[in-house]
């Protein structure tokens, strides 16, 4: 005897072994034995075979016409046994019973199973709505094979067209677009990146990465709401000085400006103004949330997408030739020392003389002309009186640093701007360590340590960058704390970042606590936005420091594309490099480091020359192999360039800030866009790595 049965939601059928009380010992066609219950038993009979009747059962199956199956069933619930005398007339043998059973349990549409070989035919118009949706999934498989087809072919659909961005950052997976799109790379053995590069879904690889970025990070787009800031106050005094910023050509959110005044006994009074928006923005207002939400200006090469709205920066921006809001740190210096004797807070409105650019001014204003005093530039002598100042402050960072056993910072001798025209971009060398560069940077170091300590002074809380080492070996620790603590890599006591507050809603909140101090004194503490142990402000420095990571990354990121883009615009086919360590090298005309597999062993700056094998725009990834050694270096290099070098391995293999950020960090404030600072944690690893 040989039974039909049902077994985990399928059906076989198998010969009885045994039978013991209501339960078989069955043999199915493939030799496996199973224990059956009479209960999922449908049907028993002699003939045919199991193996024949499951195959003649399903090719009968296929034949069963369900529309008039379903026009033969009963309204009400019926065996399935009763249906097939009516279908099948005469012939209803066990093969007829068991295509009857695979039929129906296979047509969920037509008829609903209710229980043991018991079935219900659906109702007219649930059966028509599901039969018109199952017409639309043949109709859209049909069109997404044609759409799969085509992309195969290398043709962009037209109904994709205008969909690749969506398609590829954040889409809809059970759409019959992104299907197509997906077997369609699957059958060509691509990413679906490049499938639609090469279909000319994506203008080019840069759209795609920009577009990846801006849908993570700005998903509802980089436009703003309305808004106007509060009006200043009325009662802001007028400073009675003539300041001047020194920035890149291309900065629109100048921050800083510096004055100077003589005084009597050879002692001048240096004023450091700090854009103030944090007068015209309270906590809570509609800007501050737009701020917050942004956490930072986003830079990459050729672009920014702004922390404030224009209207708002152009506001609060130190821009030449009018009385513009600040925070004000002044300090009186004795000239032939260069101590500083006092310093002075103060809220008030600052009249900006010029806005002086790098571009135009770096190759006049050299220590050699400094020291010789020749040539003619705005605002000569003031700077004039800065440059000793900033070496002064230079060298008593470095003695900090001494004492947390470090060595001297050592400058790089080249940074690098980067001007992107559409899909052309143009890469220059600049000079970093410059004595503008240096004036700026120490005169922000200052501030942000003096004010550090003005805060802490106050009791009122800040938002504090602190690096230490723990006299362990190895890369330092950077972290951000709502407590003051040293930043031993700028050999500062403390280090609160207040400088850009256009720029960095770190500093925004900064300069809300410093105001407080000014207007409130002793006071302060109960005045201020944030006070002590505040739960929001430790959120802040959360939010702040992963987002600030993560626009650094994609800034990175964007500066090697075009790094690569510049390899491929200028035909690079073989470039010069110096090693670092081990297979790790920096190009020389553009700031990018490769690995190159199988180099060999090379000294530390040993110049090479490379063959540039491969370039990928999509993956940002190159490959570059060794032609000849160009030449080696001489034995008396200065300990301090592997130094130097061993801090960038840290910062680019790594990804963590370490001693390398004193030097960073100290450039951070005499930076340029579109690199914003070429700051802190974003300049330290801006070269990207290859492979």
């Amino acid at each position: 005897m040989n039974v039909f049965f049902e077994e985990s939601g399928s059906f076989k059928a198998g010969s009885v072994l045994s039978k013991q009380g209501d339960a078989f010992q069955v043999e199915l066609p493939g030799g496996r034995r199973a224990k059956v219950r009479a209960k999922d038993v449908l049907i028993e009979f002699d003939k045919p075979a199991a193996g024949d009747l499951m195959q003649e059962a399903d090719a009968i199956a296929q034949e069963i016409d369900l529309d008039f199956l379903w026009e033969c069933a009963p309204d009400d619930e019926f065996p399935f046994a009763a249906l097939g005398a009516d279908y099948f007339g005469d012939k209803f043998g066990p093969t007829e019973r068991a295509a009857l059973v695979l039929r129906m349990h296979g047509a969920p549409v037509y008829f609903r199973r209710k229980g043991r070989g018991q079935y219900q035919r659906a109702p007219q118009e649930q059966l028509q709505m599901a039969l018109a949706s199952l017409e639309r999934k043949r109709q859209q498989a049909l069109v997404q094979q044609g759409w799969e087809e085509e992309l195969k072919a290398g043709k962009l659909p037209e109904a994709l067209k205008g969909k690749a961005i969506g398609l590829l950052t954040k889409p809809d997976k059970n759409s019959i677009e992104y299907k197509a799109l997906e077997a369609a790379a699957a059958a060509r053995g691509i990413s679906q990146a490049r499938l639609m590069l090469e279909c000319g879904g994506i203008a080019s690889p840069r759209q795609l990465h920009e577009a990846k970025f801006l849908s993570e990070y700005f998903p509802h787009g980089i436009g703003f709401p309305s808004v106007q800031p509060e009006a200043l106050p009325d009662d802001l005094p007028e400073a009675d000085v003539e300041a001047f910023s020194i920035d890149d050509v291309t900065t629109t959110e100048i921050d800083d400006a510096f004055s100077v005044e003589h005084l009597s006994d050879g002692r001048v009074r240096i004023g450091i103004h700090i854009a103030a928006p944090a007068l015209g923005i309270a906590r809570g207002d509609a800007i501050d949330a737009i701020a917050r939400g942004r956490l930072s200006t986003v830079y990459m090469p050729g672009d920014k997408i702004t922390m404030l709205p224009d209207n708002v920066v152009e506001v609060f921006t130190l821009g030449e030739g009018g009385l513009r809001p600040a925070l004000s740190l002044y300090i009186i210096v004795n000239r032939e020392t260069q101590d500083i004797v006092a310093t002075e807070t103060r809220a008030e409105r600052v009249f900006v003389k010029s806005n002086l650019r790098h571009n135009h001014l770096d190759e006049h204003v050299t220590e050699e002309s400094l020291a010789a005093g020749t040539g003619e530039y705005p605002h000569k002598e003031d700077i004039a009186v800065l440059w000793p100042l900033a070496q002064a402050l230079f060298e008593k960072r470095q003695q900090a640093r001494a004492t947390y056993g470090l060595k001297r910072e050592v400058q790089r001798n080249n940074d690098f701007n980067f001007y992107v025209d559409g899909e052309h971009i143009t890469i220059t060398p600049r000079r970093r360590g410059s004595p503008l560069d240096l004036i700026v940077a120490e005169l922000a170091i200052l501030a942000n340590s003096s004010w550090g300590a003005f805060l802490n002074d106050h009791g009122v809380p800040g938002i504090y960058r602190s690096q230490r080492g723990f006299g362990g070996p190895g890369p330092k620790r950077t972290r951000m704390q709502t407590t003051p603590a040293p930043h031993e890599g700028l050999g500062v006591a403390q280090y609160a970042w207040s400088t850009s507050p256009l720029r960095r809603y770190v500093d925004l909140v900064n300069q809300w606590q410093l105001l407080a101090c000014v207007q409130h004194g002793v006071t302060a503490k109960l005045a201020a936005p944030f006070k002590p142990k505040d739960a929001d402000l430790f959120a802040v420095v959360q939010g702040f420091d992963d987002t600030y990571t993560a626009y650094a990354d994609h800034q990175r990121r964007m500066e090697y594309f075009w790094c690569l883009r510049w390899l491929k615009q200028e035909n690079k086919k073989q470039v010069p490099a110096s090693v670092i360590k081990d297979d790790l090298v920096r190009l020389e005309e553009i700031p990018l480091i490769l690995h190159v597999p199988g180099l060999g062993v090379h000294a530390r700056g040993t110049r090479l020359m490379l063959e540039v094998v491969s370039i990928d725009e999509l993956t940002v990834e190159a490959s570059c192999r060794l032609l000849h050694v160009i030449d080696a270096p001489s034995a008396s290099a200065p300990a301090e360039e592997d130094e130097a070098e061993e801090e960038i391995i840290e910062t680019t293999d790594l990804s963590a800030e370490s001693e390398a950020e004193a030097q960073a960090e100290a450039s951070a404030e005499a930076s340029t866009e579109p690199q914003p600072e070429q700051s802190g944690d974003a300049k330290q690893s801006t070269e990207p790595t290859g492979s």
